[in-house]
């Protein structure tokens, strides 16, 4: 492929800044690197298939793994996973956006199935973020390239993971989340999140069911802390069951084992409200998790009424989308740490995506599900003293181990 027809199979070349946070002289090494890889992307090379592949990993989750094949061999793989769902049948409409196109034409994509995806809801947005996913890792292999490349080239070469111990924890007791704070903590993990309020009854119940289960909450948290000791960063996912005063009253009880984060005790829509506890309270905030696309995350980020936004690339509108609302973010004094109680393909995903982020926080990591989680790429995902190494391989740096994705289909 020549240098002019190279450059026009890149249609976000012109919004690269945005997408990267990197600067013109910085895009200008990338592209050149680039460039010398080029020969391996034909122009005719086309989308031609697309197939999803469930993986079982317990009752509650399943990982649903996207696979887009192209005219000449070329794989790349997306997450499209919500929670025990096995089928998307939402996909179908999307895959026809790409089917016979080139994978380089991302923007292409986006433009075409967006306004779909921003008002179909989380499905719509998880489907239309996996193609978008899978796209950016066929490029990469058709470049000979990792994905943080095509973002600017990687600022680390490992992450820091912290533990959702939440799904994990079947005992949903103190001593049941003070065990799993202490497992995770023995597998190396200096950080672990957990849930010790979902079950929360509705507000209108009864304030004596209402206390009950905000004083059980306190004490998972409590014992936590005893358990994994002054080091152990502890984070809190209050998933939106409280209102503006009981979310300032559990902040203020919970103030005594020194949180690293309070993460959305109402829903982050709520803009003003969220801003109001931040500013009632001295634990850092979190939120964002199932927000869509940058105007999504905007309001938040504009407002800071958060400390750290947490875009999912399996439902925030993909990985460029995700880069757009870090650098909306990064433009207020926001963190990013992108929410991933997801399967080994979006982990790759999000890997590649923070690696070249200069505001990236931490990432989330689902501890505990199964043992064989980690073999079910290729190579193996591994955690190494709560980090994840940074692939150097083209696209996210991973296949599906099929032999182990067949048996747990």
């Amino acid at each position: 492929m020549h240098r002019r027809e190279f450059l026009a199979a890149l249609p976000w070349t012109s919004l690269w800044p945005l997408a990267s946070g990197v600067s013109p002289s910085g895009l200008s090494s990338a592209t050149g690197r680039l460039l010398q890889r080029s020969a391996a992307a034909s122009p005719r090379l086309r989308i031609t298939d697309m197939e999803l592949i469930p993986v079982r990993a317990t009752g509650r989750t399943t990982w649903l793994n996207l696979r887009l094949s192209t005219s000449q061999g070329l794989t790349g793989l997306g997450e499209a996973s919500l929670g025990s769902r096995t089928e998307l049948p939402e996909l179908a409409d999307y895959f026809t956006l790409v089917r016979g196109e080139s994978p380089f034409r991302i923007e292409q994509y986006r433009q075409r199935g967006w306004a779909r995806a921003a008002a179909g809801g989380r499905v719509e947005a998880t489907a239309f973020s996996a193609i978008e996913q899978a796209l950016w890792d066929l490029v990469g292999k058709a470049l000979g390239a990792p994905v943080s490349d095509l973002f600017g080239g990687r600022l680390r070469d490992s992450l820091g993971v912290y533990a959702n111990i939440n799904r994990a924890t079947s005992e949903r007791t103190p001593e049941g989340f003070a065990a799993n704070a202490v497992a995770a903590a023995e597998d190396g993990f200096a950080s672990v999140k957990g849930a010790p309020f979902d079950g929360f009854p509705a507000l209108t119940q009864p304030a004596s069911e209402v206390e009950a289960a905000a004083d059980l909450g306190v004490a998972c948290v409590a014992a936590m802390r005893e358990a994994g000791g002054d080091e152990l960063a502890i984070k809190i996912d209050a998933h939106s069951f409280f209102d503006v005063p009981l979310s300032i009253e559990i902040a203020r009880r919970l103030e005594p084992y020194a949180l690293s984060w309070y993460e959305e005790p109402i829903p982050p829509t709520r803009v003003a409200d969220t801003r109001a506890i931040k500013e009632a309270i001295t634990q850092t905030m979190a939120g964002g998790e199932f927000l869509f696309g940058m105007e999504g995350f905007a309001p938040l980020c504009q407002q800071q009424a958060v400390d750290i936004v947490m875009p999912d690339v399996k439902h925030c509108g993909g990985m460029i989308e995700a880069r757009r609302i870090a650098a909306v973010a990064d433009l207020h004094g926001v963190l990013v740490s992108p929410h991933n109680p997801s399967g080994p393909v979006s982990t790759a995903a999000s890997v590649q995506l923070c690696a070249a982020m200069s505001n990236f926080d931490s990432l989330e990591y689902q501890w505990g599900e199964v043992a064989w989680r980690g073999e079910l790429v290729d190579p193996p995902e591994r955690f190494i003293d709560g980090t994840i190494a940074v692939p150097d391989g083209p696209g996210f740096g991973i296949e599906l181990n099929e032999t182990l994705a067949r048996e747990h289909a």
